[in-house]
């Protein structure tokens, strides 16, 4: 009985300590980090486990990996940020697909971790799914639009960043032909990229902004192909929304300017550099987890803004004219006083149709759900 009783403790000791290691799903995978081998055993003070206990586990999915430069680059700078601050070791999956793969993915995560969080809007559904079977444990989604009890949404208006990149690609195009490499026909990227062409042309009434689409968040050959096929066009500045900086090398090869994405990306082509949109997630991350620890975390959407910290334009590059930066920081700071609203006054559609009257201001769910470009934007939006 007692050799009985001994096999039972030793096999949950076993178990105990496997179940006790995070999560290395997906393809590459930053986990918990673990004791040297070389080091002597140690046991932790009762006041070392009581601190721990308080820790929340966190754990974060990324649709990339912090080597893009982009996207799930900055993602990753706010987990560090929120490592830092709270004394947090997360768990990190990267490379995971949007589908079935993620759903598998958070289902594992849900079993031992009190935040689960998904970085990419693909993982929306799998996430939503999940979190009903997990009804104790918190979900965070980035730039989706469902929420639960358990679950909240998150993101920044890049529009109002996209919106002053605009103007700047407005006052130095010189033949008033932009191309824009969008990465999937969905709201958020519909949103940024009338917004840019809207910056353009309130300094340059004559920009044309042509559009091709890449559905891809990150594949340097397939963002590089679509990019070379509006510079072939005659574009003589470059934007694109994916997580890689294919589309500005791209362009700066050909002696043009360009725009990247997400994170700063000057580095990728210093010469030819414009600006673009840069995210800030750590703040968000720290509030969010201090709220679970605290007990005030509630569900819902965030949508931060400029004035948040959470959005802004990178460096104006080294070659972009001290008058453009002085307008363009002009303009940033009537966004960030709330004097200038992105998305106001008459905007008509690609057909000419008004969609928003003069002195209006466009409501947050008409631009959460915009399916339309704005007039001077050639391209389609497929169904």
């Amino acid at each position: 009985m007692k050799k009985g009783l001994w096999l039972l403790m030793t096999l949950a000791f076993i178990l105990a300590t496997a179940c006790s290691k995070s999560g290395t799903t997906g393809e590459s995978t930053a986990a918990t980090a673990s004791a040297s081998s070389d080091a002597p055993a140690s046991s932790p003070s009762a006041s070392e486990s009581a601190e721990a206990q308080k820790l929340p586990r966190v754990a974060f999915v990324y649709i990339g990996v912090p080597g893009d430069g982009g996207w799930t680059y900055q993602h990753d700078q706010g987990r560090i940020m929120l490592e830092k601050e709270l004394g947090i070791k997360a768990t990190v999956v990267e490379n995971v697909p949007e589908g079935a793969d993620a759903e598998r993915v958070f289902t594992e995560l849900a079993q031992n971790h009190d935040i689960v969080i998904g970085t990419s809007f693909g993982y929306m559904d799998p996430m939503y799914n999940v979190a009903q079977k997990f009804p104790k444990v918190k979900f965070l989604h980035a730039t989706g639009y469902k929420t639960l009890p358990n679950m909240a949404t998150y993101m920044g208006r890049e529009y109002q960043s996209a919106y002053l990149v605009g103007m700047a690609a407005g006052k130095m195009t010189k033949n008033n032909r932009i191309g824009y490499v969008g990465a999937y026909p969905i709201p958020e990227v519909i949103y940024t990229i009338n917004a840019f062409t809207l910056g353009a042309q309130s300094v340059n009434p004559n920009v044309e902004v042509g559009v091709v689409w890449s559905n891809t968040w990150f594949d340097p050959t397939v963002e590089r192909q679509a990019a070379l096929s509006l510079l072939d066009k005659g574009v003589d500045i470059l934007a694109a929304y994916q997580d890689s900086p294919a589309g500005l090398e791209a362009a700066a090869e050909r002696g043009k300017f360009g725009i990247g994405n997400d994170s700063d990306m000057s580095r990728y082509a210093p010469d030819y550099y414009i600006s673009n949109n840069v995210f800030n997630w750590g703040p968000y991350y720290v509030s969010a987890v201090k709220s679970l620890m605290d007990g005030t975390w509630q569900t819902g959407s965030y949508w931060g803004t400029m004035k948040d910290g959470i959005v802004d334009i990178a460096p104006l590059g080294k070659n972009v004219p001290q008058d453009v930066k002085d307008l363009v920081e002009a303009k940033r700071k009537q966004i960030m006083d709330g004097s200038f609203t992105v998305f106001s006054g008459r905007i008509l559609d690609q057909e000419g149709k008004e969609r928003l009257g003069e002195g209006a201001v466009m409501k947050d769910e008409d631009i959460l759900n915009m399916n339309w470009f704005v007039k001077g934007i050639t391209g389609t939006i497929p169904k």
